[in-house]
């Protein structure tokens, strides 16, 4: 695709409220059509509240922007950078507005995940596709928007956790620091969600293990464990499992003495990680008198800029594509038309499902 003139890159992500009065309306956003009961939006708002309202993860996004743009001033590539949200503003639709009016023509897409499956992956093209509806709508000149391939085992990303998991490691008491337990976490997502997660089952968590793995090894662990965090919905459906607070007391009580937690699944500290494992995990670590380190995320670190970089360099240099895994990582998809109609299906049941945690 070398011979094609791209003029901008969107930065697609999740989106989070910057205040209190942001909070209810952002969480109505992420649920609507879900039939999720008010009470259990009102127990997730007051989590928000709890942190002022503002979820960390769109100063980190406009942080990592910043990173990217100074990365492609850098290697000489003439891209405007738009940010774009699902659920909170700036949201994709006006994002592709001012896209639109400003005259842009054909976008690259960088979305927020590093990972196949509904959530990961094709949510994002239903993004593309409802920025596509609006410039229709409006009757603004078509932009095709091609967006670029998961991450999840690009060197880049690897390396940089890698120096989160051993910077973490220094961190921990002299005394245990050689006998640490390495566990990755990632966000539960229902089994059944998993297993239509791909062309291959299970594509999701398959990609959360092999990035995991490659971690590891490169950190020097010959062992590490992978569990869940942030599960939601009806009990009685059945998610990735164990739970992160589960598994620690789980392993302390088998003996292990402390843990380097790395939060592979997420590309930011963003609400659920700050929630799950630095409030609800710390909390538990104190009462079981266990050193815990949990590592920083890859995202505002050089090494995420110049991989996001790399990707769109596959675009408009043809570089080639460095991959360390063997699971699948798809392609790009252009204009929001995803892959065939039974992959990456949502799997949810229709009236259960509620908000992870902290969203």
């Amino acid at each position: 695709m070398a011979g094609t003139k791209f003029d901008a890159l969107v930065f697609l992500s999740f989106g989070g409220p910057e205040g209190h009065a942001d909070v209810r309306p952002f969480l109505e956003n992420v649920t609507r059509g879900r039939g999720v009961p008010p009470e259990r939006l009102d127990e997730v708002e007051e989590h928000y509240h709890h942190f002022g309202g503002v979820s960390p993860l769109n100063a980190l996004n406009r942080e990592i922007i910043q990173n990217v743009e100074a990365e492609l001033g850098r290697v000489g590539i003439d891209l405007k950078v738009y940010f774009a949200n699902r659920n909170w503003h700036p949201m994709a639709a006006d994002t592709a507005l001012q896209m639109a009016e400003d005259g842009v023509k054909n976008a690259l897409v960088f979305a927020t995940s590093a990972w196949g499956g509904y959530s990961g992956c094709r949510q994002y093209d239903e993004d593309i596709l409802t920025m596509r509806a609006a410039i229709a709508e409006a009757g603004l000149p078509e932009i095709t928007f091609t967006k670029l391939r998961h991450f999840y085992d690009h060197p880049l990303f690897i390396s940089a956790m890698v120096d989160a998991v051993q910077e973490s490691q220094a961190k921990l008491p002299a005394d245990v620091r050689e006998k640490a337990r390495l566990v990755f976490t990632a966000h539960s997502i229902p089994l059944a969600a998993d297993a239509a997660s791909g062309l291959r089952e299970n594509l999701y968590s398959r990609q959360v293990y092999e990035a995991s793995k490659l971690v590891a090894y490169r950190a020097g662990f010959l062992d590490f464990d992978l569990v869940w965090q942030s599960r939601s919905g009806d009990p009685r459906v059945p998610w990735l499992d164990p739970d992160i607070v589960d598994h620690i007391v789980d392993i302390h009580s088998k003996g292990a003495v402390s843990a380097i937690v790395c939060p592979i699944g997420f590309v930011s500290d963003h609400i659920e990680v700050v929630w799950d494992l630095d409030s609800e995990l710390a909390e538990e670590a104190k009462l079981l008198h266990m050193p815990i380190e949990r590592t920083r995320t890859a995202g505002p670190t050089a090494e995420f800029a110049s991989m996001v970089v790399e990707l769109i360099r596959e675009h408009t240099d043809d570089l080639p594509a460095r991959r360390l895994g063997v699971e699948p990582s798809r392609g790009c998809t252009v204009n929001g038309d995803p892959c065939a109609p039974d992959c990456c299906v949502s799997a949810r049941p229709a009236r259960v499902a509620t908000p992870a945690r902290m969203l």
